[in-house]
This record gives structure tokens, C-alpha cells and sequence, in this order.
């Protein structure tokens, strides 16, 4: 089999990929492998799929720009509706160095686009008169252009309209990389056998070191499991609630119910299949500092949890973006490290436009390419939720 590009992953960053590439050049034969495609362990299936304006890096700022609006007109370009709901992002400091960061960081953000806004503590509790604000200097909340919506809606709807368009779906493992003069020239697949093509596009997710191993390449993206618990909690039904960054958890309303998760204090890498969930942590990490935050969660129950993984960027937890300087024709977009749905609209642009034209097109994508990486020059971003 001979194609033009092999998309090496189809969840949702291949999927977007795949669309991209198949609506700016029809005609072109894409050929996206899936190795599972119930997506049961998918990082976009198990996601808490929120999308935010309240990133440290204006790039990010930038891409969520796009994002969000793609998501709200979804319907209009893909049929399906992605029940967006805007409640908004609230990130709270207890420092007054973390005050200071808030308020710069929300003028870039504003700078962007973004409607951030930074409050007091009595600000907090006018909005919010649930949350215990006695020890906060401040808080930056998103009034619009925040919150969460349909995940698997925008996996769907990205792999139908790529379908239509004529891309290629299979369901197959990538066993190797055919590498000639300094090129991929061909992708191994278990069943398929070698397909030969034009170029290569890395979207793998947690997977993605073991495909540039394929090649000879190093990539710092492994791996984190992080287990989200869906939590009751009978005296605290706040509806209109944001999704609460706070020290050490995260807390968002879901459906009467509440969603929370922490970063483990000894967060390493993990197998990737290893979804065994970390029970431990509700009670000993998140409660004891929800509880603090939100009295009204004096009485709660956990109803539910889930595993889902990160695929982690070790240098500096932002996306590696576009080719590799070593094979130019091998595409990277890996290491998002718990952001890669809502930026999944954006980034499978951006990489199709690179690969079309061999340059950053709409949003100029080059603070997250690979030479950063494999220079070891981070852009970190700070604002990992």
C-alpha cells in the first residue's frame, strides 16, 4: 500500500490531523491507524474535557482562542452539537507573589483575546459565597470562552468528516519505522505490513516515545496516570460552579455530581497499561483540602472513578509540535500533558498546514517545535491543571 501521509494514532490529534489535512488538499490519501478503536484507554475518551483561555504562554492563549470557538460552531461544520458549557475557569492563590502572577499573566491573556479577570477575595465571595476565601490573595476567572463540553462529540465528529473527505481509517498496531536517506520512507503495521509513504505523523499520545524509538529518536513524553473521582456531595449543589484550580485539586460540576482529581505528590511515570486507580487519594490528598475550600462538602461519597493518562512532556509540559529536524518528513505532535483535547482543533491544523506548505500558517506554532526539545531549551508552561 502506498499513501501519502500515515497518521500514527486516531484519537482525537490524529483524527483533527486527518480532517485538516484531507479538507486543505482534497485528493490526498491519509491513512490514519487506530490500534484500538473503542478508545476504552484513549487519553480523549478518559479526559475531563474542559477547554480554558488561562494559559501562561501566549501561544497556548492562542490556540485556545481558535479552540473554543470551533467547539461553540461545531455544530455548524461537523452536524453535532458539543453541549458546551461555559461556567468558566477559577484558579486561586493563597500568596501574594501568586496574586502578582495572576494579574500579569491575565494581561497577556487579555492581550490574547482572553476575558480574564482578575478578583479579591470578597470579589470570590460575592460570585461564589460557597468557597471559604479567608486565606486567598486572589483569583483569575474566565467569565466566558471556559468550561467543558462533549469529548467523544469531537472525536466523532473529526473522524466522520475525515472519513467524508476520504481518509483512511484501519485498525492496526505500528511495528517500525522504515527510515531511508534520512527520510521515512514507510510505516510497518502488524496486519497491513509496511505502507509506504510520504511523510509521517507522530500523534500517538502516551505512546509516542516508543514510536520515535521506532526511528532512533528520543522523546521526553511518557506516561502519568492520573485517577478522577466522581464524588456526591448532598450539601453542595452549585450548578453555576467553575472549574476550581485550587492548591493541590482540581473541582468541576458534572451532572448533580461533582468531578475531582490531584496530582499525586510522588507523580512519576506509569506503565501504559496500568489503570490501576489510586483510591488512596480522595480521602488522604482531596477532601481534607475541598472540604477547607468548600464546607459545604461536609458530607460526600465517592460514586465513581476513572484512570486516564497524560501523555507528560518531562522538559516542559507543553506540546512538541511539527517536524523533526533529524527525518523532516516525520511530524511530531506529542507531549500535551493533559491539555491535547481542546487544543487538538487548532494543532491538527497547524500541522497539516506545516506539512502542506513547510512553514506555521494561522497560528505561528514555533515556541512549541521539536528543536526546543532536542536542543533542551524549555518553554515551560505553568499552568498544569
Amino acid at each position: 500500500m502506498q499513501v501519502d501521509v500515515v497518521v500514527v494514532g486516531g484519537a482525537v490529534m490524529g483524527a483533527s490531523c486527518a480532517y485538516w489535512l484531507t479538507a486543505m488538499r482534497p485528493g490526498l490519501s491519509v491513512l490514519v491507524v487506530e490500534q484500538d478503536p473503542s478508545f476504552a484507554r484513549a487519553s480523549t475518551a478518559l479526559s475531563v474535557a474542559s477547554i480554558r483561555q488561562q494559559f501562561t504562554t501566549a501561544v497556548n492563549v492562542q490556540i485556545s482562542r481558535f479552540g473554543i470557538e470551533f467547539i461553540r460552531h461545531f455544530k455548524d461544520r461537523m452536524g453535532l452539537h458539543l453541549g458546551l458549557k461555559e461556567n468558566g475557569y477559577l484558579f486561586l492563590s493563597q500568596t501574594e507573589e501568586g496574586a502578582r502572577t495572576l494579574a500579569d499573566v491575565a494581561r497577556m491573556q487579555q492581550a490574547e483575546g482572553a476575558a480574564t479577570e482578575v478578583w479579591s477575595p470578597d470579589q470570590i465571595a460575592a460570585r461564589f459565597p460557597w468557597l471559604y476565601v479567608a486565606d486567598l490573595t486572589a483569583g483569575s476567572f474566565g467569565p466566558r470562552d471556559e468550561g467543558w463540553f462533549d469529548n467523544m462529540g469531537l472525536l466523532s465528529g473529526f473522524r466522520s468528516m475525515a472519513r467524508q473527505q476520504g481518509a483512511t481509517f484501519v485498525t492496526d498496531r505500528v511495528t517500525g519505522l522504515a527510515v531511508t536517506g534520512g527520510k521515512v520512507t514507510g510505516v510497518m503495521l502488524e496486519k497491513t505490513g509496511q505502507v509506504t509513504c510520504g511523510a509521517a505523523i507522530n500523534a500517538a499520545g502516551t505512546r509516542a516515545a516508543e514510536v520515535c524509538r521506532m526511528a532512533g529518536l528520543d522523546l521526553q513524553v511518557e506516561p502519568r496516570k492520573r485517577t478522577v473521582f466522581v464524588i456526591d456531595a448532598p450539601n453542595a449543589r452549585h450548578p453555576d460552579a467553575p472549574l476550581l484550580v485550587d492548591h493541590g485539586f482540581y473541582l468541576r460540576p458534572e451532572q448533580g455530581h461533582w468531578i475531582t482529581a490531584t496530582v499525586p505528590q510522588d507523580d512519576g511515570p506509569c506503565a501504559p497499561d496500568d489503570f490501576e486507580p489510586d483510591l488512596h487519594l480522595f480521602e488522604e490528598v482531596i477532601w481534607e483540602q475541598l472540604y477547607h475550600r468548600a464546607p459545604g462538602f461536609d458530607a460526600v461519597k465517592v460514586v465513581r472513578h476513572w484512570v486516564g493518562h497524560y501523555a507528560y512532556n518531562r522538559l516542559d509540559q507543553n506540546a512538541i509540535l511539527g517536524p523533526h529536524p533529524d527525518l523532516p518528513n516525520l511530524y511530531l505532535c506529542n507531549g500535551f500533558s493533559g491539555h491535547g483535547l481542546q487544543q487538538s482543533p487548532a494543532v491538527g491544523r497547524g500541522i497539516a498546514e506545516h506539512l502542506l506548505t513547510g512553514a506555521w500558517q494561522t497560528i505561528n506554532l514555533s515556541d512549541l517545535s521539536v528543536t526546543r526539545m532536542v536542543e533542551n531549551k524549555p518553554f515551560r508552561e505553568m499552568a498544569i491543571v
